[in-house]
């Protein structure tokens, strides 16, 4: 994709839902002790290595639909609904393969008929990619407004990451590496409400961005199920993802530094630094690899890592929003919006807060 500069889109609304459980990594490493005393592991290796202490999950089955549906409403707060011309959901997990959970939640929040839906899967990138999407569709007059939600529910993998160790009569410290990147994943839910600038004024401006890819590392993280139930949620023993997290992080940390030759000088950040970034959230060792590699200051970073873990699609938003309402971003300032998901792809975004 070339690069895309907008001059009449605004972030007008920003909004998330957090579950109220939480899971630290100590109390999996507490299930997994039997793995751990098997394979002379020591607690506390899952957030020395990750920096995740804890991650969230809901008491009870939720569907994505409904953490996304949370999270739009927040969004749409003060709106007029009635502009909302596209609505995205754009998570991993989804409600059911048919139709699409797009379909759920603009039924749930009572969007207009003339308001087009569809689902957009692209792993941790799907709310980057479906911004990049309906920009142009705002600016060129098509809508007024859309709205992309997001809704993930991680619980699911976790467990059934867990279940399959304990389970393994052949697990060896090695093998074990595929599956250490399932248990830094949580759950929540995000939103991101986009509209011409002449609807929100006042509004961060959504300045532009670009992608790249490199498909020829699709397979060095794969999930999926053995089989949906009706829920689409499906149980525990049905869910994998296998993760090859050293080689990721190298062929993400290059396609990012090839991605960024193009956007800091397309969109200013070659002479001047952002003032603030926003990455998508895996763990301690991507965001220093990150940081390193575009000579970004951390400290320009907001990080949501520690406490909520990867969360997917939902990570980079959610991120956004928590930066905006803490006041870490302030008015003016520019913001640099980076992300790398599996298959591989990369995005990277430029909002004026």
């Amino acid at each position: 994709m070339k690069p895309q500069a907008f001059q009449n889109v605004s972030i007008a609304g920003l909004g998330y839902d957090l579950p109220p459980g939480v899971l630290s990594s100590a109390a999996i490493e507490d299930r997994l002790a039997p793995v751990y005393q098997k394979l002379g592991l020591q607690p506390g290796r899952l957030e020395l290595m990750s920096g995740i202490k804890a991650r969230r999950f809901w008491p009870e089955p939720t569907p994505p639909s409904l953490a996304a549906t949370r999270a739009g409403t927040k969004a749409l707060a003060g709106f007029d609904r009635s502009k909302v011309g596209l609505l995205i959901h754009a998570s991993v997990c989804r409600d059911f393969l048919e139709p699409a959970t797009a379909s759920v939640v603009h039924r749930a929040l009572e969007l207009p008929e003339d308001a087009a839906f569809f689902d957009l899967s692209n792993a941790c990138l799907g709310v980057a990619s479906a911004m990049m999407m309906a920009a142009p569709l705002i600016e060129t007059g098509a809508i007024e407004s859309a709205l992309i939600v997001a809704g993930e529910n991680g619980q699911g993998l976790v467990d059934a990451t867990i279940e399959r160790l304990l389970a393994s009569p052949e697990l060896t410290r090695k093998s074990i590496k595929a599956d250490f990147a399932s248990l830094t994943i949580g759950s929540g839910g995000a939103a991101v409400l986009l509209a011409h600038r002449s609807l929100a004024p006042e509004a961060p401006r959504f300045m532009g961005g670009v992608m790249r890819s490199a498909t020829e590392h699709n397979e060095l993280c794969r999930g999926g199920s053995l089989g949906l139930k009706d829920t689409g949620v499906g149980s525990a023993s049905e869910l994998f993802m296998e993760t090859d997290a050293e080689a990721l992080l190298h062929a993400g940390i290059s396609l990012a530094k090839s991605l960024w030759s193009e956007f800091a000088p397309r969109f200013r950040f070659q002479a001047q630094m952002p003032d603030r970034t926003i990455t998508h959230q895996v763990g301690r060792a991507h965001t220093r690899a990150l940081y390193e590699a575009l000579g970004l200051d951390e400290a320009s970073g907001f990080y949501t890592y520690p406490e909520l873990g990867n969360v997917g699609s939902v990570s980079l938003p959610i991120t956004l929003a928590k930066a905006g309402e803490t006041g870490f971003l302030e008015k003016g300032q520019s913001v640099a919006l980076l992300g790398i998901g599996s298959g591989l792809s990369a995005a990277m975004m430029r909002v004026k807060w």
